[in-house]
This record gives structure tokens, C-alpha cells and sequence, in this order.
């Protein structure tokens, strides 16, 4: 098995509420790292994790619109501050790339609020897309939602009942009622497909 050298955070983000910023800082102890708060202008919060191996992480959170917006961009080597940072970057919905660093490759994470779209392998020029991220509730729901099918079941409804007036009205002429008939199996047809 192939042993992470490092993870980067690329152009991440953060945000939470009041509320959520100190569930996030009693978060913290929980990952045994050390964690000091440093306050900058405007309510603005710096929050450092020290792994103890001495490597740390700055975190600036900025406040903007009544939340806590943190943007990170870092590399990290400490597997237990690792370890934090991902756990929090996916608790507190974070958006952004994660690269997980290995010999000869590294795997690329897309996150949107917290949840992973795409894993991506990337070796040198090739790169090769290991999971993509599909809301298939959400397209199940959108389709139970459609009235698209009831709507051209209408329009065929309306269709037919025109095609029969006017095989009424052709009487005796064969070949209008050949012609007739034949849009009718169409439309029959396509009748039988949309109501299954």
C-alpha cells in the first residue's frame, strides 16, 4: 500500500456560524493537537494547530455577512494533523481541492460543502477520474417531478381524436384511410411506451 508523503489543501474553504466556530474550536482537543486562537482586526480569528511534531497549520478565518469564512491553501506532512484538518475540512462542509501526495501520483479530491464530487489519480501527464460524485436522489425526485410524459400523453390524446375525425370524414377513400390508420399504430405505440 502506498504511503501518503503529504496532502495539500488547494484554494479551500470554510464556513460556519458563531455557533458552529466554537463547536469548531472544542473540536480541536479531540484530535490531540494543540490549538491557540490568535484574534486579528475587524473579529477576525487566526487558529493555529500544532501537531507535536512542531508542524502547524494557520487557519484565518475572516468574518463576512455573520460567518466565519476561512480560504486555506497549505501543505501538510504530520499524519495526526492531517488527520484534523481532514475531519474538520469535511465536518464544517469545506469546498475546494484536496491533494493527497504519493510516490509517483497523487489522488486529487474535489469537496463541495463537505461531500466529495470527484477522486481524480494524476501520474505525471495522464490522469484518470477514479469517482465521480452523483446525485442520484436528487435526478430520481427531479424525474418523479417531471409532467413531461403527461403532457405529450395529452398532445397524442388530442392527436388521435383529430386522426379519427378525419377517418370519419375520408369515408370510402382507401388510401386517406390507410394513411390514417398508419399514424394511428404510431401514435399507439408511442402511447404504450409512455404510459409504462
Amino acid at each position: 500500500m502506498a504511503q501518503r508523503l503529504a496532502t495539500e489543501y488547494v484554494n479551500a474553504t470554510m464556513q460556519m456560524p458563531d455557533v458552529q466556530m466554537d463547536q469548531f474550536l472544542k473540536c480541536t482537543s479531540a484530535f490531540r493537537v494543540s490549538c491557540r486562537v490568535k484574534v486579528l482586526d475587524a473579529g477576525e480569528q487566526e487558529i493555529v494547530l500544532e501537531d507535536e511534531s512542531g508542524e502547524e497549520v494557520h487557519l484565518p478565518f475572516e468574518r463576512r455577512n455573520g460567518l466565519y469564512i476561512c480560504e486555506l491553501s497549505c501543505r501538510l506532512a504530520a499524519p495526526r494533523l492531517t488527520n484534523a484538518v481532514r475531519k474538520l475540512f469535511a465536518a464544517y462542509k469545506g469546498s475546494g481541492t484536496v491533494n493527497r501526495v504519493y510516490h509517483g501520483f497523487v489522488m486529487s479530491y474535489e469537496y463541495l460543502n463537505g461531500i466529495v464530487q470527484r477522486i481524480t489519480q494524476v501520474a505525471g501527464n495522464d490522469s484518470i477520474v477514479i469517482y465521480e460524485y452523483k446525485n442520484t436522489a436528487g435526478e430520481l425526485q427531479r424525474l418523479f417531478n417531471s409532467t413531461e410524459a403527461e403532457k405529450e400523453i395529452e398532445r397524442i390524446h388530442r392527436h388521435i381524436n383529430e386522426l379519427l375525425d378525419a377517418r370519419i370524414i375520408a369515408g370510402s377513400d382507401r388510401s386517406r384511410v390507410m394513411q390514417i390508420d398508419e399514424q394511428l399504430r404510431s401514435y399507439n405505440q408511442r402511447l404504450f411506451v409512455l404510459e409504462a
